[in-house]
Parts: C-alpha cells; sequence; structure tokens
C-alpha cells in the first residue's frame, strides 16, 4: 500500500475548513485512504470521513501519514500531498 509522510503547516492543522477541504480530496477517488497522526501514534482512520480526521487532533507541525490501496491510488496521494503543500489553497 502506497503511503507518504507529510508535515502539517496550516495555522488551523487539519481542523475545521482544512479537514473539510482533505475530506472533499479524498472522497473524489475511488480507492480506500487512510490518515494517520504520526505526532501522537493514533491509529489510521478513513480519510474521506470528516469526524474521523477530526478525532487525529493534527495541529499545526503534526506529522500525518496517508496511505492508499486501489484505483487511483498514486493520483489521490499525490492530490492530498499537493493540498497539504499548498498550505489548503490559502
Amino acid at each position: 500500500m502506497p503511503s507518504t509522510l507529510l508535515t502539517v503547516t496550516h495555522s488551523a492543522g487539519l481542523h475545521a475548513r482544512p479537514a473539510a477541504e482533505f475530506v472533499k480530496t479524498a472522497g473524489a477517488y475511488p480507492c480506500q485512504i487512510t490518515v494517520r497522526n504520526v505526532t501522537d501514534d493514533k491509529p489510521a482512520v478513513n480519510a474521506k470521513s470528516i469526524l474521523s480526521v477530526l478525532t487525529l487532533g493534527v495541529n499545526q507541525g503534526y506529522q500525518i501519514e496517508i496511505s492508499a490501496e486501489g484505483e487511483s491510488a498514486a493520483a489521490a496521494l499525490q492530490a492530498l500531498t499537493d493540498l497539504i503543500a499548498n498550505n489548503f489553497g490559502e
């Protein structure tokens, strides 16, 4: 299962609007996508579920691991990587 390790630099972390953008982007792909809070060593959750993503408690500067499996997995990882690298479009 391909995965990537990223640092969230957005001032709100992965909360509110950034979390909604993350889930929206993940939901655009047919593959299974999970995200894990590496900093707090929390288990992986469904990246397409806003409630699951919010429960991770990812703050600014935290590392996350995104994994994808199935059709378009590489494209999904790239899109989510770009989203975070571009600070969620802000």
